[in-house]
């Protein structure tokens, strides 16, 4: 083969143009911190970034829709976001009843209650465990809760089970929940608000922390005592059927992820879903499936508006809050 040949060969397979046209509306531009800073701009201009900014501004989007459709929105997170001063975000779209119904996990439900009593405390992610369960205090992450905090928490949780014990013997979760809001009484608190707006939280996985801890003791004093979780499937798939719209916000993955999923499943699928986690898909799990798995199952609908942004919520949740509920 000729060297020419060879050129004009390797030249056509290298700038090989396309067969169909792609769409040249947005162009991939960064912030210029040249101009005023304005950081309302800075996140807008994270649609242009690429990569997980513009999932993020997607998100944004989409949840802007959901309020403008006046969806029913499924708000999830798990205990982890709770941990974190993620708490006080959630707290204030209880507050102004932003949201209409919230699913997460015993640690989400108990540790908000907790921060009521005492606070948490911030530590480092290198905290020796060794060191720590020596001095009574256990670590999420870079997270310190020590153990007192539980038992000052023990002191308010049992007396009730007990006094809610003699009323009857089963309680359903989010009746639990509601109760527990309207006795702690503290308006820091996401389940206090619940409580006064009468959003409903539902916590499948209620046995899984410190109150089942307590639960489980507790059933040595009164073995009749129950949790009931049959009459809040119920719940939570009757108002999943009778939405004229769902949207799904869903921080984290596991069981609150797929609870919420579920119950969208029995009204053909949602309208709306955000996702933000860092699972993967790899392993099968639901917990790193992307939407469109999802509506394989008819959880959600095929021409919904969906998207998975992966990154720490942390970060993430407080700037989509800012956009899309709070930012007139």
């Amino acid at each position: 083969m000729k060297e020419l040949e060879k050129l004009n060969i390797a030249k056509k397979n290298i700038l090989r143009l396309p067969k169909k046209k792609i769409d040249e509306t947005i162009k991939i531009k960064g912030y210029d911190f040249n101009q005023k800073l304005d950081y309302s701009k800075l996140i807008d201009s994270f649609s242009s970034t690429g990569y997980q900014a513009t999932h993020l501004i997607e998100a944004i989007k989409i949840i802007k829709k959901m309020r403008e459709d006046k969806c029913t929105i499924f708000l999830g997170y798990t205990s982890n976001m709770v941990s974190s001063g993620l708490r006080d975000v959630f707290r204030y779209l209880a507050e102004h009843k932003l949201v209409d119904l919230i699913v997460t996990t015993a640690g989400g439900v108990e540790e908000d209650l907790i921060k009521c009593i005492k606070p948490f405390l911030l530590g480092n992610f290198t905290d020796s465990g060794k060191e720590l369960r020596e001095a009574g205090v256990n670590r999420i992450g870079n997270v310190l809760v020590p153990n007192d905090r539980y038992v000052e928490f023990e002191k308010f949780f049992v007396p009730l089970v007990d006094k809610l014990s003699k009323i009857k013997e089963a309680y359903t979760p989010s009746e639990l929940i509601n109760i527990l809001g309207k006795e702690i009484n503290n308006k820091e608190s996401i389940y206090y608000w619940c409580h006064k707006n009468s959003i409903p939280v539902f916590c499948p996985a209620f046995t899984d922390g410190s109150m089942g801890d307590m639960v489980y003791f507790y059933k040595y004093q009164n073995d009749k005592f129950k949790i009931d979780v049959a009459d809040d499937i119920k719940k939570i798939n009757d108002i999943a059927i009778t939405a004229k719209k769902t949207g799904l916000i869903i921080l984290g993955s596991g069981v609150v992820k797929h609870h919420i999923c579920n119950a969208n499943m029995f009204r053909n699928g949602a309208d709306y879903a955000v996702y933000i986690n860092n699972a993967q898909e790899f392993d099968g799990s639901d917990a790193g499936a992307r939407p469109d798995e999802a509506v394989s199952w008819g959880k959600i609908l095929p021409e919904a508006k969906t998207v998975k942004v992966f990154g720490d919520a942390t970060i993430l949740f407080p700037l989509i809050v800012a956009k899309a509920f709070v930012e007139k």
